[in-house]
């Protein structure tokens, strides 16, 4: 399993957008490492070719740390349950050569934070 960190600083209305380096594998975690961003900063995490929803959140306070899935399908399309009317299915989000995109909002001005992304 190999860690990538990526620090976050915000610009001067608390907001920043940047990347992490290209990664390819299955996304099994991502960690919040707060440092002094803003109680309440919101996050929008994807991935930066496909859009792939990686992690969106608001009103972040404190270090977090999220597993993220996606839905299976079957080969028609339809939503793969574990019995009829059951939960989704949900497997690791699979990335390929792509970079995570982390969109800060309400981070407070000139503030930092980190984000960790486990990928296997």
């Amino acid at each position: 399993m190999r860690r990538f960190q990526v620090t976050v600083t915000t610009d001067g209305a608390g907001a920043a957008t940047v990347y992490s380096p290209r990664v390819s594998g299955k996304l099994h975690q991502v960690s919040y490492v707060k440092t002094d961003y803003t109680d309440g900063v919101d996050f929008t995490i994807t991935g930066e070719e496909t859009g792939q929803n990686i992690w969106v959140e608001s009103n972040v306070n404190a270090t977090a740390h999220r597993a993220p899935r996606q839905p299976t399908h079957s080969q028609a399309g339809v939503a793969s349950l574990y019995a009829a009317g059951g939960a989704a299915v949900e497997t690791p989000i699979a990335l390929a050569n792509d970079r995570i995109k982390i969109v800060i909002a309400s981070g407070g001005a000139a503030k930092v934070g980190t984000f960790q992304f486990l990928i296997d």
